[in-house]
């Protein structure tokens, strides 16, 4: 089930020994390099930019679960309608775990290509990328995207309490608190790594009236479960779920469906007073080994195919509202999204820098870990 559970508790070393040095990046058919092109008709074409990345053949990928987003239906698609191989590294890791990895494997052919990260970890590390527009750039909200091309969120949801209805009814957020919940709450991974796992903490906040500036009583509200012996330690996954560990989780929806944990008893609930929004978001790394396999890799997943898989894994394209509007949008896989009741918010990048500083200062005393 999840990527920020333990996107959150397992460090990138996944990416194998350190390896022969990358060579430069693959060339256009005018000979204009791939790796410092910012965009595809910029540098010979979508034709010249296929035929470049399936010269390279292989895409490092990071921290990407086969049921997170639809991403294995993704993955295989990708690498059949291109022939091009994706090597997936540390599938359970963390936002934090990704670009740990591309600053130890730079330089080597295992270095990251792409990266998925939360919003936090992107705000924060804008040096590492390389700015790219993809065909579909204008379709990209202005304030879902960096100007300059740096990153661009790709899919997001709404932040829930998944549980197992055959054992518990959860109808508000204080529910957790009552000694029904004992040994039964967990979050998907540590929030102060994991971006899931943060707004998880910041849903509670909101409910128990904090505000998006303010995940204090969020922290305060773990403090509580853990003292009463309701909040469970451990990263949830789909085996947590399965064995009984980890019978309520926060996460996003899309990754709370019954479809995903694979458990028929298992609800979703997305608290009224706490509607909590959320986007991860697309980048291409500065010292990618596979450079135009990467480009082609985003142009893939921002093409009307790319953002209908991740509707099909119940996440929200970012493109949704202008495929709507042009008629591409799967109204199938859009009718199957769970419906939200309440007035949705999201953090910006100063709420989320202080939510993430409060929580490094704070969290670990809180849960006593």
């Amino acid at each position: 089930m999840n990527r920020t559970a333990a996107r959150g508790t397992r460090l990138a070393l996944g990416m194998g020994a350190m390896a022969v040095i990358a060579a430069c990046g693959s060339t256009s058919s005018s000979g204009a390099s791939w790796s410092t092109a910012t965009s595809a008709s910029a540098n010979g074409g979508m034709s010249a930019l296929v035929s470049a990345a399936k010269a390279e053949g292989q895409l490092n990928v990071i921290a990407l679960p086969l049921n997170w987003a639809n991403y294995g239906t993704i993955i295989k698609d990708f690498e059949a309608k291109y022939g091009i191989k994706v090597n997936q590294a540390n599938p359970q890791g963390s936002s934090q775990d990704e670009v740990n990895a591309v600053k130890s494997e730079a330089g080597t052919s295992n270095a990251p290509d792409v990266l998925d990260i939360g919003m936090a970890v992107a705000w924060a590390n804008t040096s590492l990328f390389a700015p790219y527009k993809v065909a579909e750039w204008s379709d990209i909200p202005a304030d879902q995207k960096d100007a300059g091309g740096l990153w661009y969120q790709d899919y997001g949801g709404y932040m829930s309490i998944g549980y197992d209805s055959s054992k518990y009814t959860v109808t508000s957020v204080s529910d957790l608190l009552t000694s029904a919940f004992k040994s039964a709450v967990a979050l998907n991974g540590d929030p102060t790594e994991a971006n899931a796992a943060l707004n998880g903490v910041m849903m509670a906040s909101l409910a128990n009236g904090g505000t998006l500036s303010n995940i204090g009583p969020g922290v305060s509200f773990f403090k509580q479960l853990n003292a009463d012996g309701n909040f469970v330690p451990v990263t949830a996954t789909a085996a947590t779920i399965d064995n009984g560990t980890t019978p309520v989780v926060f996460d996003w929806d899309y990754l709370n469906s019954a479809s995903v944990v694979n458990l028929p008893s298992w609800k979703v609930f997305v608290p009224s007073d706490a509607v909590l929004g959320g986007y991860y978001a697309q980048a291409i790394t500065k010292t990618a080994p596979h450079p135009a396999a990467a480009r082609l890799w985003e142009e893939y997943l921002y093409s009307a195919t790319g953002q209908n898989l991740w509707l099909q894994g119940g996440a929200r394209p970012v493109e949704m509202s202008a495929m709507q509007a042009n008629g591409t949008l799967n109204q199938t896989y859009a009718a199957a999204l769970p419906a939200v009741s309440g007035d949705p918010v999201t953090l910006d990048e100063s709420q989320a820098a202080a939510a993430a500083s409060y929580l490094a200062s704070n969290w670990s005393a809180a849960v006593g870990s």
